[in-house]
């Protein structure tokens, strides 16, 4: 079974199929990728480094921006990302 989607070449995250352990390694496209904390199934994972202010990039599409730079195998949810869809508190 496959264990993350990745969808365009240009995302920087991948979501994950099933839930994937802090330290497990898996192959996404014939590269491996090491989760640095445990990430529940749905939830995405970082397959490049993004910096703090960079688009975070799912299904070929900018879903937020970084809040702090993140690493190849973080664990990418509201505590690092934060979205730039549906915002009616901004202006």
């Amino acid at each position: 079974m496959q264990s993350a989607l990745h969808i365009d070449e240009k995302d920087n995250l991948v979501t994950c199929l099933r839930e994937i352990k802090k330290g497990e390694t898996i192959n996404i496209e014939g590269k491996d990728y090491t989760a640095n904390a445990d990430i529940p199934v749905f939830h995405k994972m970082a397959i490049a480094d993004i910096k703090k202010g960079e688009n975070c990039m799912k299904y070929g599409q900018i879903i937020g921006t970084a809040t702090v730079d993140i690493h190849t195998g973080d664990y990418v949810h509201v505590h690092n990302c934060e979205s730039t869809r549906g915002r009616g508190d901004r202006k």
